[in-house]
């Protein structure tokens, strides 16, 4: 327990702390295994630094600067502020990176269909074998190993797992949960991102902005939409176009005549050939 003075210098060095970092953000650490909290925090020295600690004092240092008041009233539970330099994004891309495996706890709810695959394992043959009959995995026995010789959704995505299929996947050694320190919040340069807008993928996004500007682009060549972007093939398009109309109405014009002129040569070698046979 901290006395009033130890709160009181907790608070000013919190606050002394904020003021170095251009980017601030809350993180929620219910439920979050210590390895996990370890495993970031030394993944991440050079990154950003976390002030732990009890939460009403944690809200007077976010409250101590006008940067960061705004993430005071998203705080809840047990949190921590994370002060750093870097792109909000960039950030939250390095606390997701760390995440680690869980293995499955009876009750939990699958997050996905957890799949037992086919195959060779690494088990012996004795009580394992057992164990997986049990849950409805048809199993062999090929020159002293186990084999699992039919793929099985061991549980659906949504429905409870039970204490036969816990065992199961931890005696096969997998881990179908995830788990992660995310930021909830993050403030930079007076804009707050929340954890959905900050949660993206790059690639889709990338490829969702080209799918997009090719849509855009064709819908402006069909209509006939001048902008950056179409204003040269517009002008290619039309060019071609009046070449093609001035050709087929036979249109003596600079660039059309040159055509008609070797089209006509075409031709009169070609009944001059014809001539010459008959």
């Amino acid at each position: 327990m901290l006395t009033k003075d130890q709160k009181i210098k907790f608070v000013k060095e919190g606050s002394k702390e904020l003021s170095k970092y251009s980017t601030v953000g809350i993180v929620n650490l219910g439920g979050i295994p210590d390895r996990l909290l370890q495993r970031s925090r030394n993944g991440m020295k050079t990154e950003m630094k976390l002030i732990l600690g009890r939460r009403n004092l944690l809200v007077k240092i976010l409250e101590s600067s006008e940067k960061s008041k705004k993430l005071a009233e998203k705080m809840t539970g047990t949190s921590a502020i994370v002060l750093s330099n870097a792109d909000p994004f960039e950030l939250f891309k390095g606390f997701k990176s760390n995440e680690i495996r869980l293995a499955a706890k009876p009750k939990q709810i699958a997050p996905e269909d957890i799949l037992v695959q086919s195959g060779e394992t690494s088990l012996q043959p004795g009580a394992a074998v057992t164990e997986l009959k049990q849950a409805g995995i048809d199993v062999q026995i090929q020159k002293g190993k186990v084999v699992i010789s039919k793929e099985k959704v061991l549980v659906k995505k949504g429905e409870p797992i039970t204490k036969v299929a816990a065992k199961v996947l931890q005696t096969l050694g997998t881990m179908p949960f995830k788990a992660s320190i995310l930021p909830f919040a993050i403030t930079s340069n007076g804009m707050t991102f929340t954890k959905e807008i900050l949660d993206i993928d790059p690639n889709k996004t990338i490829s969702d902005i080209i799918s997009g500007f090719r849509s855009a682009f064709f819908l402006s060549m069909e209509r006939g939409i001048i902008n950056q972007y179409t204003v040269k093939p517009l002008i290619v398009k039309a060019f071609m176009q009046a070449r093609a109309l001035g050709i087929e109405s036979k249109a003596y014009e600079p660039g059309i005549i040159e055509v008609l002129l070797g089209s006509a040569s075409a031709q009169a070698s070609a009944l001059s050939a014809l001539g010459q046979q008959t």
